[in-house]
């Protein structure tokens, strides 16, 4: 009989289509470094190291105490809805009901859900580059067809309304962008985000996702939100979440806001492939939005001073050109002066060589930067102590300092 591993017909055309996520697999590869015995210092994963404040543990214990042990509404608890409203009041200055609230199990959810429900198949989605590896995959599922539009280094990153406007056609359906952004944490100011809005006030047929899952994480200061501007705001779907800003990355709780034609489509979307979230990390989601921002400031403070600390030792390494991150935890820097360059005979072509190169010689885990449309680049994370940070940029410095 034959193996059916040797059979790749019995696969549908959407999976192996499919790019695995290049986070999970650097993280992957570390992970079996370390089963061998080897100290890895893994920079990989977009995760807090953070512990989950002990305000929203005790909120699910009670949960379960409570008897919170059943299905949910589809679109969520209605007062964990309400909470995500209010909060979208307190901090963002915008006006949205429950009904315009679904909360799903984390916010790459909230994001397929929304593409699946707007995006036919040739529709083109304009993706802001770099961007969060999952986008291009999301379409790519939503048999849509991904459109880069790259910024570029010299302005943070970001892309301009210029750029925007050329890129769209008339089957542009959709765009996405994060801000502040991973992997660049590039924060879009509002007039920014205005400029960028007045283009797309001209071609009605075009929505967006604003992924603002790193919202309490912007060492700049206020939030600035695309629905914000009332000429584009129902065409606009805002993406939040809990993993972040709250240190529940393992708790599966994202959300959106957007008109409640969106929301309803979405709704009805999830009926079908999860139900709803579970509900004893909804009740700790409602914890944490009524026990307010305090432990996220906290955290913020932290990452701020990682990343100063991690662009200070930066300046020790030759031929790593970067933004300033204004938020997230994450730098990416440019690292093709280093390629063609070698070591024992090995020579680095690209950024994955170079990823893997790090990896098994210094023992450090970042990711290459052509998963996020940018091959010139690799991201590696702060979110780790400064000890950790201080040894793998040491690490790095001595292994780099060996190619030729």
């Amino acid at each position: 009989m034959q193996d059916i591993e040797e059979v790749s017909s019995i696969l549908s055309d959407r999976i192996t289509a499919l790019s695995e996520s290049q986070t999970i697999a650097m993280a992957k590869k570390a992970r079996e470094l370390a089963a061998q015995g080897h100290d890895v210092i893994n920079l990989s994963f977009g995760e807090p190291d953070f512990q989950t404040p002990q305000y929203i543990k005790d909120a699910a214990k009670k949960a379960i105490d409570d008897g919170f042990t059943f299905y949910t509404p589809v679109p969520g608890y209605p007062e964990l809805r309400q909470a995500i409203a209010d909060k979208f009041k307190r901090d963002n200055n915008l006006d949205y009901k429950p009904e315009n609230i679904v909360v799903s199990t984390g916010a790459k959810q909230s994001i397929a859900n929304a593409v699946m429900c707007l995006v036919n198949p040739g529709d083109e989605v304009i993706i802001f580059s770099p961007y969060w590896v999952s986008y291009e995959e999301i379409v790519k599922l939503a048999e849509g067809t991904p459109v880069q539009v790259m910024g570029s280094l010299e302005n943070d990153f970001k892309v301009t309304p210029a750029q925007l406007e050329a890129a769209i056609t008339s089957n542009t359906k959709l765009i996405m962008y994060s801000s502040p952004c991973n992997p660049t944490g590039s924060v879009f100011t509002k007039d920014e985000l205005y400029a960028l809005a007045k283009v797309l006030e001209k071609y009605p047929q075009v929505h967006v996702i604003a992924d603002e899952i790193y919202e309490y994480i912007n060492f700049e200061g206020e939030q600035a939100s695309m629905a914000g501007f009332d000429f584009i705001k129902d065409r606009v779907i805002t993406v939040n979440g809990f993993s972040k800003g709250y240190a529940m990355t393992g708790w599966r709780v994202g959300y959106i806001a957007a008109h409640k034609t969106i929301a309803a489509a979405c709704e009805k979307m999830q009926s079908q492939i999860t139900s709803g979230t579970c509900s004893i990390a909804q009740k700790a989601a409602f914890a944490a939005l009524q026990g307010g921002k305090e432990s996220a400031v906290e955290m913020r403070e932290a990452y701020l001073r990682r990343r100063n600390l991690v662009l200070e030792l930066m300046n020790d390494i030759p031929g790593f050109k970067t933004n300033v991150p204004e938020g997230a935890f994450y730098i990416f820097p440019d690292v093709s002066y280093y390629f063609g360059m070698s070591y024992e005979g090995k020579t680095i072509q690209n950024a994955l060589d170079l990823c893997i190169y790090l990896l098994t010689d210094a023992f450090v885990a970042i990711v290459n930067g052509e998963a996020f449309g940018a091959p010139q680049c690799v991201r590696f994370s702060f979110a780790t102590s400064d000890e950790k940070l201080t040894e793998a940029l040491r690490r790095i410095k001595n292994s780099l300092a060996k190619l030729q």
